[in-house]
């Protein structure tokens, strides 16, 4: 099977419109029976066309290739979003740990210039957390 029979039967219920639309004596029932069947998907449409088989293939293949080219179009813009989207996303957790990286530096440089402020409030914030608890948890 070629690539456009291939892509033709991929998206049969889709194209199954576009044959329909083209070849208006071909009924529903019609394309159901040779579903999946290339050659005889050809014959029909020459039975009820009278149109050559060369001609009828083209058209097939044109009208597969439109549907397989929308496809492709959506399939390509939503890898683009999705790689803009991705891109995105890296770029603000650069800038969430450059930031946190910052603030750590900028937090030990206060513990290694005044070692015992630190420690004293460290200590006092311990203190104060830890009576809040106890009397949240006194008052149940």
């Amino acid at each position: 099977m070629s690539a456009a029979e291939q892509r033709l039967f991929g998206h049969w219920d889709s194209l199954k419109s576009k044959i329909r639309e083209h070849w208006g004596q071909i009924t529903d029932d019609e394309l159901s029976e040779v579903e999946g069947q290339y050659d005889q998907l050809v014959g029909l449409i020459q039975q009820k066309t009278g149109e050559a088989r060369k001609q009828i293939k083209r058209i097939i293949d044109e009208l597969s290739e439109e549907y397989g080219g929308a496809l492709s179009q959506a399939r390509r813009a939503a890898h683009e979003y999705a790689a803009h989207t991705n891109e995105a996303v890296h770029e603000a957790a650069d800038r969430v740990r450059e930031r946190a990286r910052e603030r750590y530096e900028q937090a030990n440089e206060v513990v290694r210039r005044r070692p015992a402020e630190t420690v004293a409030v460290a200590f006092g914030t311990g203190l104060l957390v830890g009576l809040v608890i106890g009397l949240i948890a006194r008052s149940k």
